[in-house]
């Protein structure tokens, strides 16, 4: 494992932060492989029931290490090897992991930072959140989810907008625009909000809310006998749970109910 990334962990919640801060914690290959073996980890530890994103110093990440990435088009290969190798694993992982991911988006979110903080479930946010679609500033094709993403959040003519024109979107707009799920006044405020928001998160159903986010993924993308099949399953899974049924013995003696993701 690389200091690159830290990992810190508060009862059920695992705080993930990326930890280039004087690079604005852009991805190098170290950063990229400790962020996709800790979300393989973590998608099979079933302690850990709800996961932050963040980064360290005044931004989020700015995506791919251009650095780095110089070296590799010096060295004569074209070839972006790391889209297959990193990125798709980073993005499939995170957007398919079975609790909620909560990003805390702190600073500048650009490139493949803005792909990966897209992919989480819930977006936190201050006055000096900014999103920005860079990928054709270097004149690359969008990665590591963004197509998929982006016109699930802002429509397919906004996402076009903002991935052609690559100009940053500042706070409010992003709020509005569905960006973020949340925006706090404070910048210091967006971590802590969004642990606090991953702690109550985590304190929940925590396997149905999987079933509902793989619910959703089928549904968005699947026909109406998909979305049929997948519920059937999902309520098949979670109505065998000890939370469904404390839930409902609960409900009946007018107690609030305990969850225990199981």
């Amino acid at each position: 494992m690389t200091d690159s990334l830290l990992v810190d962990r508060t009862d059920a919640v695992v705080t993930l932060t990326l930890n280039r801060p004087d690079a604005m914690n852009a991805f190098d290959v170290g950063l990229k492989e400790a962020l996709r073996d800790t979300l393989t980890q973590l998608e099979v530890d079933k302690s850990v029931r709800a996961v932050v994103l963040a980064g360290a110093g005044n931004a989020f990440c700015v995506g791919q290490d251009l650095r780095e990435h110089a070296e590799v088009l010096a060295s004569g290969s074209t070839e972006l090897d790391t889209v297959r190798a990193h990125y798709n694993p980073i993005a499939q992982r995170l957007a398919s992991l079975p609790k909620p991911v909560i990003a805390a988006v702190r600073g500048t979110a650009a490139g493949a930072g803005a792909s990966l903080a897209l992919l989480a479930d819930f977006r936190i946010g201050g006055p000096k959140t900014t999103f920005l679609m860079a990928f054709a500033n270097v004149g690359l094709a969008g990665d590591s989810g963004i197509s998929w993403s982006l016109p699930h959040i802002v429509g397919r003519a906004r996402a076009l907008e903002l991935l052609l024109l690559a100009q940053p979107v500042r706070a409010q707009q992003c709020h509005e625009y569905g960006l973020l799920t949340q925006l706090v006044e404070d910048d210091e405020q967006v971590l802590p909000a969004a642990q606090e928001f991953a702690a109550r998160l985590a304190a929940g159903p925590t396997v149905a809310y999987a079933a509902i986010k793989r619910e959703l993924s089928i549904g968005t993308a699947g026909s109406l006998s998909d979305a049929l099949a997948a519920e059937a399953q999902a309520q098949a899974i979670c109505g065998a749970t000890s939370d469904h049924k404390n839930a409902v013995s609960s409900f009946v003696a007018k107690q609030k109910p305990v969850f225990e993701g199981r």
